[in-house]
């Protein structure tokens, strides 16, 4: 049950206060005097306080609720605080507004008006605390993470990428292929780097390469080696990628490109280890973890006919899905400022720009704008105009904003942004609301016109 701290000299109002709490299933404690009351918050768990402004007799100034609510505030700055008096200097109630006070009412109080209002900032007290509790957890399992494995210098801070990393360090020690599926530019490669650098063959070889950059003639060649006159140009014997990779990891980027009698002798070197050279007869033996990844939808062009469907349950003993840059949000800023590096620093516009910008090419589009807008802006900060992003917003409002018509049609959080902050926030409506730019009776009101139902 939640905990209101009442502190007012009046014991009929403090009374009629506990009375209406209880009807509302909230609990009350009550305080007669500042000292008492600051005394009471040492003493109890408290999710709200209701304070008059006036204690003594025939006093109106307010400098003593005043006082009251600053130390409140320097000792709870986390703590809810609605100032209720019939003092009504409308200055110094902006005032205190304005330094944190959530709410000011005058006396005779409206009964409905205060109940919504004291549920409304205890359930948004609860939802910043559990979004507290959830963000100390993620940083501490990350610092875990990161005491615990190499991770290549990797750079992130959304859970979405923290549950891959994770995922993939677990998986690095067993001797099994793994596929890491995700769009071009996510950092495939990276996760593969990291699964090497925490496996068994650490030490050994980490050999990278791109099926689709490789004409499909060469492609065998370049896997398994040829021998002297195998193919035309073939003046000399060369190894290929697993002879390589012995006793390391081969990493074979977009395995979907890979024509079929490669991916036919790829599967019996996964199968057996062993393996003949273009132009030879002779056998050989190697041991290599395999790593792929792949942007395609490798199912259907196993419908398609065009990848061998043994071949994909090979590789896919273990898959890790990255997922976009525009899906792990909390992404953006952490690589951003590495990209960016420590000489230079965003303007608060230019965040916003970048947090707004759907990212079809991902981490390796950041990296480039980053990039060229360190090298192109004039001075120390980076502007908006530096990004040269496309409809870059100009305001930093988020979704809030109130701009123009066009850009706040933009800014509508469609079903997947307002899908996607529920499930970060656990499903507590005026958490995501928040993160969204909206209140709560906003949010409510497009989950029911887009059929959203809570988590």
């Amino acid at each position: 049950m939640p905990t209101v701290l009442i502190i007012d000299d009046n014991a009929a109002v403090s009374v009629a206060l506990d009375v209406l709490f209880s009807l509302h299933d909230i609990a009350a404690l009550r305080a007669a005097s500042p000292e008492a009351g600051l005394a009471m918050l040492e003493q109890h768990s408290v999710d709200l306080v209701i304070q008059d402004m006036n204690f003594s007799a025939d006093t109106t100034s307010g400098e003593e609720g005043t006082a009251l609510f600053g130390a409140i505030r320097d000792r709870y700055p986390d703590l809810p605080v609605i100032l209720l008096t019939a003092w009504t200097h409308l200055n110094a109630a902006v005032d205190l507004i304005k330094a944190g006070a959530a709410d000011y009412l005058a006396k005779p109080w409206d009964d409905h008006k205060l109940i919504a209002t004291v549920n409304n900032l205890i359930e948004l007290g609860q939802a910043k605390r559990a979004l507290q509790q959830r963000v100390q957890g993620e940083l501490r399992q990350r610092r875990e993470l990161e005491r615990g494995h190499d991770l290549r210098g990797m750079v992130f801070q959304d859970p979405a990428t923290e549950r891959v990393i994770h995922l993939a360090c677990q998986v690095a020690r067993a001797d099994v292929p793994v596929l890491i599926s995700g769009p071009n530019g996510t950092g495939k490669e990276r996760i593969a780097e990291i699964i090497q650098a925490n496996s068994a063959v650490r030490n050994g070889p980490f050999v990278v390469l791109n099926c689709g950059a490789i004409p499909s003639e060469l492609i065998e060649a370049e896997l398994f080696g040829a021998d002297a006159g195998a193919y035309t140009g073939a003046s000399k014997a060369r190894e290929g990628k697993f002879e390589a990779a012995d006793g390391g990891t081969l990493f074979l980027d977009e395995i979907g490109n890979l024509p079929l009698a490669g991916q036919m002798k790829l599967l019996r070197v996964l199968e057996t280890g062993r393996f003949e050279r273009l132009g030879s007869n002779r056998e050989r033996q190697v041991m290599v973890r395999v790593i792929s990844a792949t942007n395609a939808d490798l199912q259907a062009m196993i419908r398609a006919g065009t990848f061998r469907e043994d071949l994909f349950y090979r590789l896919n003993v273990i898959e890790l899905r990255l997922p976009p840059l525009a899906a792990r949000p909390m992404d953006i800023m952490p690589l951003a400022m590495n990209f960016l590096g420590a000489e230079k620093q965003l303007h608060p516009d230019a965040q916003a720009a970048l947090l707004a910008h759907p990212w079809p090419g991902n981490v390796r589009e950041l990296k480039n704008v980053m990039l060229r807008a360190g090298l192109l802006a004039s001075g120390d900060i980076i502007k908006v105009s530096d990004l040269g992003l496309p409809a870059a917003p100009s305001g930093h409002g988020g979704f809030g904003g109130s701009v123009n018509g066009a850009e706040e049609a933009s800014r509508e959080p469609d079903r997947d942004a307002i899908s996607l902050a529920l499930s970060r926030a656990g499903g507590v409506v005026a958490q995501a609301a928040a993160e969204l730019g909206l209140s709560r009776q906003a949010l409510y009101r497009r989950m029911e016109r887009l059929g959203i139902v809570r988590p």
